[in-house]
């Protein structure tokens, strides 16, 4: 790796190989560094090497899908000619992501085309934490802000070159997070007006998001599905008996409140399975009789009120409010599903709710925890170390919760 450049990145170059370079038995917490990158970084460190030399890939097939029924799609062909103006003139690579920072759409100037296709910056490319460390489209998600990942602040080496700008994109109506969207270059070629351009093309989509014509749904009965532990759905509190495939339907028209095509829900639910979409006009058909015709037609969605245990955890989460949120987590979401949306969406939420306790180490939340993860010893071990001396009454339980799962 390159030490040549500024005073500035030599530093960070400095300190990223004093922590991240070091053995972890004897590392200690980076210092000089912005605090929302230093806390990235130590998540980064337990879950990950600092070399992996690209992002994963998500199934072509399923992001290709997903792009094609998601809102921005809509919003970002309005203003793609401004984006690719920037790109081209900036010598920039601008992407668009879905909630969970997976790549659904680029443009790229030609400085950066070879550079992003090298490290799968590119649409399925998985650009969460998780997946390749501290960068600007995941701490965007994260801290709901625009962010900035300059050089060496990113824990993967694979972008020491690049400095990024990623802005979230919300609903305006709803408020809720559709995104991010990112602008990269080289380090050399960063502006100082990177991150509030970012944050302009942001709020550009969101005022070119669609909006609805259709009037809000009347008042009718209530569905509520419980998608985690033991699943099921009620209508109006009157259990439903569906099966676990019509489950697998609601679930996802839940989880995508502004509804999908045929097309795209047939790619989340089955996958590249050689099921005929016939099938699954006939299962939405039974849907909607036994909903009392609360599925709309065309872009299939849920049009009559619903509570669902996975996405108040989201909210929960969003909110904070770890405590309330592990406490709804009672088990993999629609354990033993195949389907590829809710498997994507079982390890998110999986994911979310271990990072929320990681970062929170609540220990009343890690106990009700450890009753539906007892073998997960890492969150048991960092809220140990994290009470250590604290004189709570909680620690000596999750000391012997650590011991006892250590023992499984």
């Amino acid at each position: 790796m390159s030490t040549r450049g500024t005073p500035a990145r030599r530093q960070l170059v400095k300190v990223w190989e004093q922590y991240v370079l070091t053995d972890r038995r004897t590392r200690r917490p980076p210092s000089g560094l912005r605090p929302e990158i230093a806390t990235s970084w130590e998540r980064s460190a337990d879950r990950m090497p600092a070399e992996v030399p690209r992002a994963p890939l998500a199934d072509p097939a399923e992001t290709e899908a997903t792009w094609e029924a998601a809102p921005l799609r809509a919003a970002v062909s309005r203003v793609e000619s401004q984006l690719r103006a920037a790109a081209e003139d900036g010598g920039l690579v601008v992407a668009v992501t879905d909630p969970a920072a997976r790549i659904m759409w680029t443009c790229e100037g030609t400085v950066m085309r070879r550079r992003a296709e090298g490290v799968n910056f590119v649409p399925g490319g998985r650009w969460d934490e998780a997946s390749v460390g501290t960068n600007a489209l995941d701490l965007a998600l994260r801290l709901d802000r625009t962010a900035t990942v300059h050089s060496a602040e990113h824990f993967n080496a694979c972008v020491h070159d690049w400095t990024c700008w990623a802005a979230p994109v919300h609903d305006p109506a709803t408020g809720r997070q559709l995104g991010v969207l990112d602008l990269s270059t080289t380090w050399d070629r960063a502006h100082p007006l990177g991150a509030a351009t970012a944050t302009a093309f942001a709020q550009l989509i969101e005022q070119a998001l669609p909006r609805s014509a259709e009037p809000p749904a009347p008042a009718g009965p209530r569905l509520d599905l419980r998608l985690l532990g033991t699943p099921g759905a009620r209508l109006d509190g009157v259990p439903l008996l569906l099966s676990h495939r019509q489950l697998e339907i609601l679930a996802l028209l839940v989880l995508h409140p502004d509804g999908m095509t045929l097309d795209a829900l047939h790619a989340r639910l089955y996958g590249d399975r050689p099921v005929s979409r016939v099938t699954l006009k006939a299962e939405l058909s039974h849907l909607r009789r036994t909903l009392g015709g609360g599925i709309a037609a065309r872009r299939y969605r849920l049009t009559l009120p619903v509570t669902c245990d996975a996405c108040e955890i989201v909210e929960l989460l969003r909110a904070g409010r770890v405590r309330d949120a592990v406490r709804l987590y009672t088990g993999e979401l629609l354990a033993g599903t195949e389907a590829p949306g809710l498997v994507e969406q079982a390890h998110f939420l999986a994911v979310a709710v271990r990072q929320a306790l990681l970062d929170r180490p609540d220990p009343r939340a890690v106990l009700d925890y450890a009753d539906v993860a007892p073998y997960d010893v890492e969150v048991l071990e960092h809220a140990v170390r994290a009470l250590a001396g604290s004189g709570q009454p909680a620690a000596s339980l999750l000391l012997a919760r650590l011991r006892a799962a250590a023992d499984l």
